[in-house]
């Protein structure tokens, strides 16, 4: 039976956000442990492997072909009546630039936590905190069905989507159906993708969210969709639009799908709270995807190297309070809030947007060239060639 472990910074969950957070806190001097419920990092792949690039030097990231799959050359969006705007990854957005292997990029990431001390512990639960004085201490934890504590300094939060740490601490994390994708991905060969894009297609074709193309290479692409969770009544809806639109066009009805993955992904507002006394959340679990695109790898990163540097200087000061977290609070806030919470007002906006309309802003857009891609830009093109469009979007511009 696994003895008590005792540690300066705990983080659970061994994904992107969990492993830069770990790596951060392991260079500040920390002792850290990272436990992982599953006994492969990375595995099994929930993404749909797109990632830009600007990002990955400000966190320490060097691009290696053990996990870049394709160098892409920009983004297509396409309108329902499918025309196109064409944009270059500078400006396409946080899941453009490579299409990579999400398993080995998760893998590589945990090994730099590794190398920096961080202790790992693979098949390893959380299933409950522990408090002293309302602080939390640590988790209780489960291996191989034995039952044990991790006693930290600092637990970090990074258990994804569905995380529990957050709720047992009493972090408000719940979401409403609203703020929810259902999403599901085939990696489908024998396919007609353009190697130089990521592919977006918008519009009734998927209700509150949009059908991706991820090229990965050798006829070879990643073939998802999201769609708001307030507008379908099962899973099944979810793949039927998918096959629906995969029928549609030939270039992938003739391709063979070899696995298929399905998940959730919070389309939120930024989270009110993300720290309390002895605890801090990240990634997934503190809701920071971006409401437009789905994508979170970015902003998990970032506000994860924060966090660890945060949680390595707290544990050594022997402060963990709520007051002393703050400074990761207002850290990742400074860096990913104001986006966030932009795209989830255009994000409330464009859901309900018809077809027709859609059509309109592609049209307005199509064959302009924008220095940065945001809703701000992109409205004062329709603004310019649709005003009777830009009505409801006035708190934008």
């Amino acid at each position: 039976m696994p003895s008590d472990i005792h540690c300066d910074v705990l983080v659970v969950g061994a994904g992107p956000s969990g492993s830069m957070t770990a790596k951060f806190a392991a260079k500040n001097g920390a002792n850290v442990v990272m436990i992982e419920k599953r006994q492969e990092i990375g595995s099994p792949v929930r993404c749909g492997e797109g990632i830009s690039k600007a990002w990955l030097p400000d966190v320490g990231i060097t691009p290696s072909n053990r996990w870049i799959n394709v160098e892409v050359e920009g983004a297509r969006i396409f309108s329902p009546s499918e025309r196109v705007f064409e944009v270059n990854e500078r400006h396409a957005g946080n899941e453009v630039g490579y299409v990579i292997e999400r398993d080995a990029f998760d893998k590589a990431l945990a090994i730099d936590a590794a190398n920096a001390g961080t202790e790992i512990m693979l098949k390893t639960h959380a299933i409950g905190v522990t408090k002293e004085n309302g602080t939390v201490t640590g988790v209780k934890a489960k291996q191989y069905g034995k039952e044990f504590n991790i006693h930290a300094k600092v637990t970090i939060g990074a258990d994804g989507f569905e995380s529990q740490v957050g709720r047992w601490a009493g972090l408000p994390t719940n979401l409403q159906i609203k703020d929810m994708d259902s999403c599901l991905q085939y990696r489908m060969t024998n396919v007609d993708s353009d190697v130089r894009y990521c592919d977006f297609y918008l519009g009734e074709v998927a209700p509150g969210g949009y059908v991706w193309v991820f090229p990965k290479g050798d006829h070879l692409a990643n073939v998802g969709i999201g769609v708001q969770v307030s507008k379908v009544k099962s899973a099944a809806d979810v793949k039927g639009y998918l096959d629906r639109w995969i029928e549609k066009h030939p270039g992938y009805a003739k391709g063979k799908k070899i696995d298929m993955v399905a998940g959730a992904v919070s389309i939120s507002p930024p989270i009110k709270q993300a720290v309390t006394d002895g605890i801090m959340l990240v990634g997934d679990a503190a809701r920071m995807i971006d409401p437009i695109t789905g994508g979170g790898i970015a902003n998990g990163c970032i506000a994860g190297k924060i966090a660890g540097e945060v949680a390595a200087n707290a544990a050594k000061e022997g402060n963990v309070s709520k007051d002393r977290l703050m400074e990761y609070e207002r850290g990742w806030r400074a860096k990913i809030e104001e986006k966030q919470y932009r795209n989830w007002l255009a994000k409330e906006k464009l859901v309900d947007l018809p077809d027709a309309v859609f059509d309109k802003v592609i049209d307005a857009i199509a064959g302009h060239s924008l220095e940065k891609l945001n809703v701000l830009n992109i409205l004062k093109l329709v603004k310019d060639k649709y005003p009777e469009l830009t009505k409801e979007f006035e708190s934008f511009l």
